[in-house]
């Protein structure tokens, strides 16, 4: 009795040990497994080791499989930065209900700008980012209109800008301007999404990012691009997206306050918006918003250059008045044009240095091999930041051979070709920066004079550029 009480208690005890053993066992075992599972983040450098919802992970399956579904020309790849925009672009119902409204009435006319230019239909998705596809939109830089152009790149690309009209909003002038920038972004860069962030912080700025990164992919240069490029393009891809699956998010397309169906007259005259508005029989509103390009609600048409004026396509119109309007009216206004200033906040603070030294006279010194931004500076008396600032320089570092100007006292000016004025391609230049740099350049203009097929370039090319 004695010996089968003392066999069962010492079962009991190795089987209590099995049991703490096995148990410990498991614990130990299932933490390589468990990492392993594809719920689980196991990045602990980039991001937290966090526990996901599996149902968020399949939803977010889901936007990659939508995203994949709507790919045409430019790439739209799902990755956690694209996420959150689409999770903040989903909440924003009634502005994506506005733009799903407005897009009947612009989305047409930016697929022909595009269209004509052979540039991917995706591209206008971009007005939603850049403005809302507003006209009046400026940004905080100067920045203004639909595509947001800065002064000297509307300029640039053929935009006129005087007291009489801004055509940066100019729906119509504004896209075939983008469409040429996007051209020649994707000439010189080879890929879409480069393009894209270029059209955001410049050409210049995506092939140095490219250079530091030794990359053309943007996801490997994002870390070099300006901060707000970086969520450029992730917020472009969730914009293409909400647009295309508005439904599955609740948003429901708005009322477009603009006539979807308009007509377009050609005038040499100066033509009252608000009068041909009266003679329509519309609120003068409604045809200020068809024309917004026009700044005192003016066309100022003449036989050199006629202007082009929308009007909405009405079935009862009392054509005499309309004629009237466009032909007979008598304005009591100073039809002189003046050429519009640059609006450019940086400009604006780049010129009252400029006014400082324009009493100066500028001399080009030509960098020797061991020169720096110092000796430079000091062979001439003049201060560092200010060699910085005159040429543009966004570093310390200068090479053997690169001129630089500098203004002196006392110091005859160097003249100019009587016709053409040359220029030395820099590192990371393009031709719409180029051509922001002299008045009356454009980049057609600098391509025709350099016969050049492409905008492509390469530094110590030499440009000749046209005067004014």
């Amino acid at each position: 009795m004695i010996k089968k009480l003392l066999l069962t208690s010492v079962c009991a005890l190795i089987g209590c040990i099995s049991y703490s053993f096995a148990q410990q066992k498991v614990k130990i075992d299932s933490l390589p497994k468990f990492q392993e599972n594809i719920f689980i983040n196991t990045d602990t450098i980039s991001v937290p080791l966090i526990y996901e919802n599996p149902l968020l992970m399949g939803q977010n399956y889901i936007y990659k499989l939508r995203l994949d579904s709507i790919v045409k020309t430019v790439p739209l790849p799902y990755n956690e930065y694209v996420q959150q925009y689409i999770d903040i672009y989903a909440k924003r119902k009634d502005l994506f209900g506005k733009m799903m409204g407005l897009s009947n009435y612009y989305f047409p006319i930016f697929d022909k700008a595009l269209k004509d230019f052979n540039i991917p239909q995706e591209i206008k998705y971009l007005t939603i980012v850049e403005s809302q596809m507003n006209p009046h939109a400026i940004s905080r830089v100067g920045a203004t209109g639909i595509w947001q152009f800065m002064f000297g790149t509307g300029k640039a690309y053929g935009l006129k800008m005087d007291n009489f009209v801004d055509e940066r909003k100019d729906p119509i002038q504004a896209s075939y301007a983008a469409a040429q920038y996007f051209r020649d972004a994707y000439e010189e860069l080879g890929d879409w999404l480069l393009a894209i962030a270029a059209y955001n912080c410049g050409k210049g700025a995506v092939t140095r990012a490219m250079a530091k990164a030794e990359s053309r992919d943007f996801w490997e240069i994002r870390q070099f691009l300006p901060k707000e490029t970086r969520n450029y393009v992730p917020a472009f891809i969730a914009a293409v997206y909400v647009m295309n699956y508005s439904g599955k998010h609740q948003i429901t397309p708005q009322t477009c306050s603009l006539f979807l169906k308009t007509d377009t007259v050609q005038t040499n005259h100066f033509v009252s918006l608000a009068e041909l508005a009266k003679a329509l029989n519309v609120d003068e509103t409604a045809l200020f918003a068809l024309n917004p390009s026009y700044k005192k609600k003016i066309v100022n048409g003449t036989d050199e250059e006629p202007k082009r004026i929308i009007i909405p396509k009405l079935r009862d119109i009392d054509y005499a008045g309309v004629y009237d309007a466009l032909y007979n009216a008598d304005l009591d206004v100073n039809m002189r044009v003046v050429q519009a200033s640059t609006d450019d906040v940086r400009d604006l603070r780049k010129s009252r240095i400029r006014q400082a030294v324009t009493h100066h006279a500028a001399i080009i010194h030509q960098v020797s091999a061991g020169q720096s931004l110092n000796t430079v500076a000091n062979k001439y008396g003049v201060e560092v930041q200010d060699l910085r600032v005159w040429n543009g320089l966004k570093s310390k570092t200068i090479v053997p051979g690169q001129r630089l100007k500098i203004f002196a006292k006392n110091v005859n000016r160097l003249k100019a070709p009587v016709s053409f004025l040359s220029y030395t391609v820099k590192p990371g230049d393009t031709l719409s920066e180029i051509a922001e740099k002299f008045n009356g350049a454009t980049v057609q203009s600098i391509k025709r004079d350099n016969r050049l097929s492409k905008a492509g370039l390469h530094a110590g090319m030499i440009l000749r550029i046209s005067k004014g």
